[in-house]
């Protein structure tokens, strides 16, 4: 399960805001690098479906769909998994074409993280995150991907706000 779950939230993270920046390390010479990573082929028209893909998904979790189960579907369209019976219990393979592969395992990986996990892949709970992640908390209730990072600031946002409120801080002179 920890390959589907790492897959799909590699993807689903390959385009931060760094500093207010978009990045994307599906593009060029990184993204080549990146897709074949993950056992890719890094071409280019592996790299156009597997923006589409994380597009896609990013969408349907943040419940902006548009089409984008349509983009999922077709994605599988050419998908045929094929049973091999080993000494461990059956083993499923891809049979797709190699540009195509590694969209459509993350498409399958999505699928399972959603069925084992339902309810626990989101997007962060900072509006100025553009990344996922799949709760694992006992209770269900982690809304950051990043305690450190998106935690500290939300909470922070959230402490200064309150002490605006408040008129400042207890004590302060005016």
């Amino acid at each position: 399960m920890f390959r589907n779950e790492e897959l799909l939230l590699s993807l689903l993270n390959s385009a931060p805001v760094i500093e207010g920046t978009p990045t994307d390390s599906l593009e060029g010479a990184t993204g080549r690098d990146v897709a074949r990573s993950w056992g890719g082929t890094g071409s280019a028209n592996e790299l156009s479906r597997l923006r589409r893909v994380r597009q896609a998904l990013q969408a349907i979790i943040r419940r902006e769909d548009r089409g984008a189960i349509g983009e999922l579907a077709g994605t599988l369209d050419e998908v045929v998994q094929m049973p091999h019976v080993t000494p461990n219990g059956v083993a499923w393979e891809l049979q797709v074409p190699d540009d195509d592969r590694l969209a459509a395992g993350v498409v399958l990986a999505w699928s399972s993280v959603i069925t084992e996990f339902p309810g626990r892949l989101r997007a962060c709970a900072n509006d100025k995150c553009t990344q996922f992640l799949v709760d694992h908390s006992r209770p269900g209730t982690a809304r950051w991907c990043s305690m450190a990072v998106c935690g500290n600031r939300m909470k922070a946002r959230a402490h200064a706000r309150r002490s605006k409120a408040d008129g400042g801080w207890p004590g302060a002179m005016s």
